[in-house]
């Protein structure tokens, strides 16, 4: 596929590809006849497994190395595994603390609700007062601007 074929499957700008290839992030496309680039259809799995760690946080130097070790074949499995296993516990403790700040949020966002209560409790009440015996009520004051 060409390169504005995976940009558009990938949601990658062609520009963002070929900096990918130059830097040995993806690998380098064949070139067609016509000296254009065509990629394998294996490369758009790759490219979503990296927009996933790049989701997550992943430098890009540890994507390079990653797509290093990779390069080099199955005696690097071992490596590959210790790298993401080490990623995914950044990852958990991440989500750890995305979730305190969800119930700080949460929390706050419920004390605005009780707030928001009390107040239409108290504007409820003061509509709905008894005036003491004896007094008359309350003239309203007219807005400065005109009511």
């Amino acid at each position: 596929m060409k390169i504005g074929e995976l940009a558009a499957l990938t949601g990658l700008s062609a520009h963002t590809i070929r900096y990918y290839e130059r830097i040995g992030l993806i690998p380098y496309a064949v070139r067609d006849e016509a000296g254009q680039r065509a990629y394998e259809r294996s490369v758009l799995d790759w490219i979503e497994f990296l927009g996933r760690l790049k989701t997550t946080g992943m430098p890009i130097q540890g994507m390079l190395r990653y797509a290093q070790l990779r390069a080099a074949g199955e005696s690097t499995e071992c490596e590959r595994r210790e790298l993401l296993a080490a990623h995914r516990e950044a990852v958990r403790a991440q989500v750890a603390e995305l979730k305190a700040c969800l119930l700080v949020l949460d929390k706050k966002i419920e004390g605005y609700s009780h707030a928001m209560q009390r107040n239409e409790n108290a504007r409820n009440n003061e509509s709905g007062q008894r005036r003491p015996a004896g007094k008359p009520p309350r003239k309203r004051q007219a807005h400065a601007l005109g009511d």
